[in-house]
């Protein structure tokens, strides 16, 4: 073969290549009620395929994840999938607000891909106080073949779900809640399900190796700190963004994070004791699983290590946090530039939380208006165009309302216009730890701390490599600030991932709109999309194009 045919042979193969369409992964899940004892008493749990936690989902970056869920409940239910973007597509992201529950006995397949995504992420069911019983589980997004990662590959990956819990039934739960009354502090903090790994171990490593342990709080409210007896931490990611590569003794994982840290097996071959203990709590609770060495038959030792105790040390931890701008992977690019600092801010939005009694019962609010959820979901009315069935947008404005204004109890949609890059400041007021996830997004977190926000506090911002992340921490009685570019089009919330804040009210939904109404920015209604409420026997809207 000639030369140029030759290249002509490659330069056709790279082609066909490149426009094949990405893997396919195919998943069947039973969602049914099962019993578990992770205290020694019986309690219902809600289970995948038998299992608590749910399955894996072990995948790569831009694969087609095609889950057919059944729901075998009692109950309506939906799954969404915390930090996955579902570019152009916020038709799977499994909130209320954008997605029809599936009816008890039937199913939906869900579709969708982790577009130039990597990381440690997880799913979880949506709906009231469901995640309270279970339903949750471990997502890996791997890199794909070529990828450099700035990593070598570990000997083995392990999964860490750490979770409060609280001993009483979801439907429990949300009587108490729907009664007024408050949430008590967890009666227990689980690792993968269990308070304690008894003495079989949890984890087997082998002396000299190193290991990924991708760890995630997927608990209802309170933040925990993580770490190993006798051993570093190196972390590498966090909410599915590479870091640069700082070690630690211990890390505190707030309510909705993910981290991955390597582990070095460099120590005298025995038992070690991982441990995930609340914070900024009077009482500490904690939960211990066992890293066994192959071959040593030496119990742990009984001590445990210490975990800090100030939340002052907590943000100076995350003031070390730093993103690795030489790793390989995909990473937001904003307007065109990694340099996210020196974008124009066209839009700044402070959202300050609070408490109020409405209509005599507890509610949480954004801004003056505690969210409730709307039927049909907000994006199917919205795309529907369903007159007296979508909401009155823009309730709230950019500032906070003045202490002592009635709290509106509605739904609490706000719009953001396409391809602008804005500023949101989380101020609380209040005198516990809050933690936000926006769906669909990634974002910079770019600056905390105490007191009130003022826009002189932009001049302590990290404007260089902030890590970018989907849910962000705010201490008590201080602030946050994040920025992004809402370039994803669709109906996205934000919400806190204090569950029983979320619950009642403490959370809204962006409505991100292509003024050109293309398929290029975002995807038509899928056609096996669950219908309900006032679109369920419309005619289909004109598709984009």
């Amino acid at each position: 073969m000639s030369r140029a045919a030759t290249v002509l042979a490659l330069l056709l193969s790279f082609f066909a290549l490149s426009s094949a369409e990405d893997p396919y992964l195919f998943f069947t899940w039973n969602v049914t009620y099962g019993i578990i004892s992770p205290m020694g008493v019986p309690y219902q749990a809600i289970m995948i395929n038998g299992q608590f936690p749910g399955p894996v989902i072990n995948c790569t970056s831009n694969n087609n994840i095609v889950i057919n869920v059944f729901n075998n409940l009692d109950e309506p239910f939906l799954l969404s999938w915390n930090g996955i973007q579902h570019r152009k597509n916020s038709w799977q992201d499994g909130m209320p607000g954008t997605n029809c529950p599936i009816p008890p006995g039937q199913n939906f397949t869900y579709h969708w891909q982790p577009k130039d995504q990597i990381g440690t992420f997880f799913y979880f069911p949506s709906l009231g106080m469901h995640k309270a019983a279970g339903g949750y589980g471990l997502i890996r997004i791997h890199s794909r073949l070529l990828i450099p990662v700035p990593f070598d590959p570990p000997a083995d990956e392990y999964d860490v779900l750490v979770s409060d819990w609280y001993g009483l039934s979801h439907k429990t739960l949300t009587r108490i809640l729907d009664s007024g009354s408050r949430l008590s502090r967890p009666r227990a903090v689980l690792i993968n399900g269990a308070p304690n790994s008894g003495e079989s171990p949890a984890f087997t490593v082998e002396a000299g190796k190193v290991y990924r342990f991708r760890v995630c709080n997927v608990g209802l409210k309170a933040s925990l700190n993580f770490r190993i007896q006798g051993h570093k931490l190196k972390l590498v990611e966090m909410d599915g963004s590479h870091t640069v590569q700082n070690v630690y003794d211990n890390f505190d994982v707030h309510a909705g994070q993910c981290y991955s840290v390597l582990v070095t097996a460099d120590q005298p071959p025995r038992d070690y004791y991982l441990v995930a203990s609340t914070r900024f709590q009077k009482t500490i609770q904690l939960a211990t699983a066992i890293i066994h060495y192959s071959g040593s038959n030496l119990p742990a030792a009984a001590e445990l290590p210490a975990a800090p105790i100030s939340w002052a040390w907590s943000l100076n931890q995350w003031r070390s946090f730093r993103w690795n701008l030489t790793a390989s992977a995909a990473r937001p690019n904003p307007q065109g530039s990694y340099h996210y600092g020196q974008i124009n801010i066209t839009r700044t939005i402070k959202l300050s939380s609070s408490t109020s009694i409405v209509d005599g019962k507890l509610r949480f609010a954004l801004n003056g208006v505690s969210h409730r959820d709307a039927e049909p979901p907000l994006k199917l009315a919205e795309y529907f165009g369903v007159n007296g069935s979508l909401p009155e947008y823009n309730l709230i404005s950019d500032e906070p309302t003045s202490p002592g204004t009635p709290v509106k109890l509605v739904p609490n949609v706000i719009t953001a216009e396409f391809r602008t890059f804005i500023e949101i400041i989380f101020e609380n007021p209040e005198t516990s730890i809050q933690s936000y996830h926006l769906n669909g997004y990634s974002f910079f977190p770019t600056g905390m701390g105490p007191g009130k926000w003022t826009p002189e506090s932009r001049s302590t911002y990290n404007l260089l490599d902030a890590v970018s992340r989907h849910t962000i921490q705010v201490y008590p009685k201080s602030w946050t600030a994040i920025m992004l570019t809402f370039d994803n089009a669709g109906m996205w919330n934000l919400r806190s991932e204090i569950w029983d804040r979320r619950y009642l009210g403490q959370q809204l939904y962006i409505s991100v709109l292509s003024p050109e109404r293309s398929l290029r920015d975002e995807y038509n209604m899928p056609e096996n999309a669950l219908r309900c409420g006032a679109v369920l026997d419309l005619p289909l809207p004109k598709p984009y194009s």
